[in-house]
């Protein structure tokens, strides 16, 4: 019939005591299931963006999931070249220095808030975060690395800040340890959002001279959007992380690929719950942009689409 599109068949797919992630994942998309073949779309489209020769690739990212056991999966990723450059929040910080030098612990979100605070916890969803492995601890370690900077310099850009805190932590469960072992710049545009942006704060009270060039910060991602060939993103839940990213690629006429994963709705007027095509009228993604989304809670599907990711690229083994 004249007119009619082709259509492709839903197709089953099953599963084994050993899959294949990348069949499993190919058969999801087959499937043609609901999230399971968006969880497909935005695995392939990263994958395939990866791939991509001349592509700069960016990951933005809330703090909250590196107080989870996803942050070794983004060491991974950084480990893997499968990453260029890094915005996020500042949380990403704080909870980097604090699970380097100690432990978070597994709880649950029906917890008593009031006991947990009687006896030394803070609760992050379900994750436990013991009071003194947190500010304190931060507190701690920062006043010193804040000094030893001081020394050297007046200012210091928070992707200066990251390498630093990174270089000291000298630890391979460090995520920004890797990330500047690796040269992948870490960007955080609400520094002063968390407890390393307050220790900055604390040590400038008696370092009157002592300055956060965020200026700076944003003269190199000028230079590294406008050096690249072709720039994609993998966009992690909303807020600052995501609206910088596409905020930089807007100046050279959008990411040429964009993958979102988000459980923010559209329907608040919000930036963390705007989706792709709301970023094409803003020329933040280009209208012919391959791209890809998903409805989901980052935890559950990062694995499974930077695996992917890895997989298609033939390095099963990280180095």
């Amino acid at each position: 019939m004249t007119g009619t599109p082709k259509l492709e068949k839903v197709r089953d797919y099953h599963v084994s005591a050993s899959p294949d992630l990348a069949s499993l994942l190919e058969g999801m998309g087959k499937g043609g299931g609901f999230m399971g073949r968006n969880l497909f779309d935005v695995a392939s489209t990263f994958s395939a963006m990866c791939a991509r020769e001349g592509c700069t690739k960016f990951l933005s990212f809330p703090a909250a999931i590196v107080a989870t056991g996803l942050r070794g999966v983004l060491v991974d990723m950084v480990r893997a070249g499968l990453v260029d450059a890094i915005i996020t929040t500042c949380g990403t910080l704080d909870h980097d220095i604090a699970r380097t030098l100690g432990d978070y612990y597994v709880g649950s979100f029906g917890m008593d808030d009031a006991r947990l605070k009687k006896a030394g916890y803070h609760r992050l969803g379900n994750v436990l975060v013991p009071l003194e492995g947190y500010g304190p601890l931060i507190e701690k370690r920062m006043q010193p690395l804040l000094g030893r900077i001081y020394e050297r310099r007046r200012s210091v850009t928070t992707e200066e800040l990251a390498a630093e805190i990174g270089r000291d932590l000298a630890s391979e469960r460090s995520l920004l340890y890797w990330a500047q072992k690796k040269g992948v710049p870490v960007f955080v545009p609400g520094i002063t959002d968390g407890a390393v942006g307050s220790q900055v704060w604390l040590f400038s009270e008696s370092h009157r001279d002592f300055r956060l060039d965020l200026l700076g910060d944003e003269r190199r991602l000028s230079d590294i959007f406008s050096d690249a060939k072709e720039t994609g993103a993998l966009v992690l839940g909303g807020g600052i992380s995501k609206h910088h990213t596409i905020w930089w690629a807007q100046f050279r006429g959008g990411l040429d690929w964009a993958c979102y994963v988000s459980t923010a709705q559209e329907t608040d007027g919000s930036l963390s719950g705007a989706r792709i095509r709301e970023a094409v009228s803003w020329g933040k993604v280009k209208v012919g942009a391959r791209q890809a989304a998903i409805d989901a809670e980052v935890t559950t599907v990062l694995p499974f689409i930077a695996s992917y990711a890895l997989t298609k690229r033939g390095r099963r083994q990280i180095p």
